[in-house]
């Protein structure tokens, strides 16, 4: 049965009815600090050029667990396709259908009410239990979780575990928890040919067919095979553009855009490097500007995935498969700082598209879920049934 009074769903409509088109954070972390004010959790806005970061803490000690998220969105698109009001947060049976619904403020609520119920029962918890919120993460995320962990590093803050609330789960809630990401690395490339009439080609030199032969080259062959925990690299190419002005002439320059989601078989210098020597080979004449929109990162099986999953199968009795797929998130800017991290949310199969939409029964099962697993790290009475989750 659909319960359509719980509180964490009523605080995900809140959320949602502020429309945060990323970067604008549109109040989203004061109604977060409203709910956490009366618990004493020390406060801290950072705000970094025009976005708004929280870090929220209770407890000075450690171990130090960290749920970490983002109160933007993504802009909603065609609103004549949409059922309803992207921003109205309105229920439709057994589902709550707006922007952000599942990326990720039903997330993002249901770690607020887990951080706070925790504290109410376990008031003089062992180590800390933190927040960390950004309102950049769907955008260029320059001044979000990367400065905010900038902030940390410099004063010596550091965070033991972290559980990012990003959309996980694919069919079912629970059934995928993700322990690492691939890597993301643009290239954005100008071809220099040699423009002349399509008549006369041993004249000219056609910087589109340099580029196909480039293409050719990076895909005759896998990139790599993949690691045990990672799928093999892929190339795809998002832009291209070249045009001379009239049908009977060759261009002299094309400029183009490509990604590579790549493993840790790799890192940004060896595989720009990669490709770069296959253009020399090819005698092609170009210039390449590399983006890294983040380095892999791969958490071990241990003590923070072993006790989100016991939480997990406790809750749904699902035993979830650790993944490291989809695309990046803020953990690639945490991850480096030393921190075990993985990543558990709701369903993700309409993010970013129009009727986004989250199950309502399963927001108060997340909450129950980011719950236990605070209880299962941070409180020792738990630690026998983490160690025995452990063991199995």
């Amino acid at each position: 049965m659909t319960n359509t009074d719980d509180p964490i769903l009523k605080f995900t409509q809140e959320l949602i009815r502020r429309p945060s088109i990323t970067p604008k954070d549109e109040g989203c972390q004061r109604l977060i600090c409203d709910i956490l004010d009366p618990l004493d959790f020390q406060v801290e806005h950072l705000r970094f050029g025009e976005v708004d970061n929280l870090w929220v803490r209770h407890g000075n000690g450690h171990p130090v667990l960290c749920f970490a998220g983002h109160t933007d969105v993504v802009p909603p698109g065609s609103l004549d396709e949409w059922i309803s009001d992207p921003f109205a947060a309105q229920l439709h049976d057994d589902r709550l259908v707006a922007r952000g619904a599942a990326d990720m403020k039903s997330g993002l609520a249901a770690m607020v009410f887990a951080c706070r119920r925790f504290v109410e029962n376990y008031p003089n918890h062992n180590g800390s239990i933190a927040l960390l919120i950004t309102s950049d993460e769907e955008g260029e995320a320059r001044d979000g979780t990367y400065r905010v962990m900038e902030t940390l590093s410099k004063r010596k803050e550091t965070i033991d575990w972290c559980i990012v609330g990003e959309p996980s789960s694919s069919k079912k809630l629970g059934d995928t928890v993700r322990i690492g990401r691939r890597g993301s690395l643009t290239g954005l490339m100008t071809l220099r040919g040699i423009q002349g009439h399509v008549a006369y080609p041993t004249e000219a030199r056609n910087p589109i067919h340099d580029l196909a032969n480039l293409v050719h080259e990076i895909n005759k062959k896998p990139i790599d095979n993949g690691t045990e925990h990672f799928p093999p690299t892929s190339f795809q190419m998002v832009n291209v553009h070249s045009d001379a002005g009239a049908p009977n002439v060759v261009p002299g320059e094309l400029k183009c855009r490509f990604n590579f989601r790549y493993s840790t078989k790799w890192t940004q210098e060896s595989l720009s490097s990669h490709i770069e020597n296959l253009a020399l080979g090819l005698g092609i004449d170009c210039d390449i500007t590399w983006r890294n929109a983040g380095n892999p990162f791969f958490t071990q099986e241990g003590k923070l995935s072993n006790a989100l999953s016991a939480a997990i199968n406790e809750h749904t009795g699902i035993n979830p498969e650790l993944s490291t797929s989809g695309g990046t998130s803020d953990g690639r800017f945490i991850a480096p700082h030393g921190v075990d991290i993985v990543e558990f949310g709701p369903l993700n199969k309409t993010i970013h598209k129009v009727n986004e939409e989250v199950l309502i029964n399963d927001i108060p099962k997340l909450a129950d879920i980011y719950y236990r697993t605070a209880e299962l790290l941070l409180e020792k009475n738990h630690e026998a049934k983490t160690l025995e989750s452990i063991d199995d």
